[in-house]
């Protein structure tokens, strides 16, 4: 077979895979929604860590066999928050509730995600809002979509005229990635028109590949809650990096997704 027959049947393939793996995050997506609703009480840690469990099995005993099933070669990444890279070979890398936090919370921003990488670079990405029923995707090579219509990353040039956003990796950091949090986000208040701050990153993620908001970045961070963006960012247009402007790779020590046209002036503000 030609090289050009290879790389069209892999996209069709590929093309295949990202709607069946649509359908299993929506389906587990419905079932986290299901539980959705009051504030679920907690007064230890213990209690706190069975209820986030409870959401994420919920999802996981829909994602994990349909995904298996989809692609049974394909590793699985167990803990949620790993970070780093990954074996050589496919792996689905699964955030069964992103934001999960949130959703005992009865906050709305929390949402399932699942993205294949291979040789460690995400190929293929879906991102559901159960709530309001949105499903972000993103090809490699195909662009980025919601609900089937193209994103593109905002056209702003200006960062002092920009909406930022960042988020808090995980409870319990280190002390100093505390603080660099802290200066970064006083640094960006000195720079840009807004800063958001929330979590989880990858509805800051979506945003910055919706044109809705122009940057955003993370110190710290897993490969669950950035890889699904770092693929709807840039195949919507936009750059990824680290803070410093440098290539970015799951191994770096913090993030940075913005609209061309702000990235070099981000990356000089959170460099600072």
């Amino acid at each position: 077979m030609s090289e050009t027959l290879q790389t069209t049947a892999i996209e069709t393939s590929d093309a295949d895979l990202l709607s069946q793996t649509a359908i299993a995050v929506r389906t587990a997506g419905s079932a986290l929604r299901a539980r959705f609703g009051e504030v679920t009480p907690y007064q230890t840690r213990d209690e706190l860590m069975r209820a986030l469990a409870a959401n994420d099995d919920t999802a996981l005993a829909i994602l994990r066999p349909a995904l298996a099933a989809l692609r049974p070669q394909a590793g699985w990444v167990e803990d949620e928050l790993d970070g780093g890279a990954l074996p050589p070979g496919e792996w689905w890398v699964v955030d069964p509730a992103e934001g999960n936090v949130n959703h005992l919370h009865a906050l709305p921003e929390w949402a399932v995600t699942a993205t294949l990488v291979r040789e460690n670079r995400p190929v293929l990405t879906v991102v559901h809002l159960p709530l309001t029923g949105e499903t972000y995707t993103a090809l490699t090579g195909a662009g980025a979509h919601l609900d089937g219509r193209p994103l593109r990353v905002s056209r702003t040039t200006d960062l002092g005229l920009s909406i930022v956003a960042t988020s808090q990796a995980r409870p319990d950091e280190d002390e100093t990635v505390v603080r660099r949090v802290g200066s970064a986000i006083t640094a960006m208040l000195l720079d840009a028109l807004v800063v958001r701050t929330s979590v989880p990153a990858t509805l800051h993620l979506v945003n910055v590949a919706a044109g809705r908001i122009d940057a955003f970045w993370q110190f710290a961070g897993a490969r669950a809650d950035l890889l699904p963006g770092a693929l709807l960012v840039t195949e919507a247009g936009g750059r990824i990096s680290d803070a410093e402007g440098r290539p970015w790779t799951p191994q770096s020590s913090s993030f940075l997704a913005a609209a061309p046209g702000v990235h070099t002036e981000a990356a000089s503000t959170l460099s600072r």
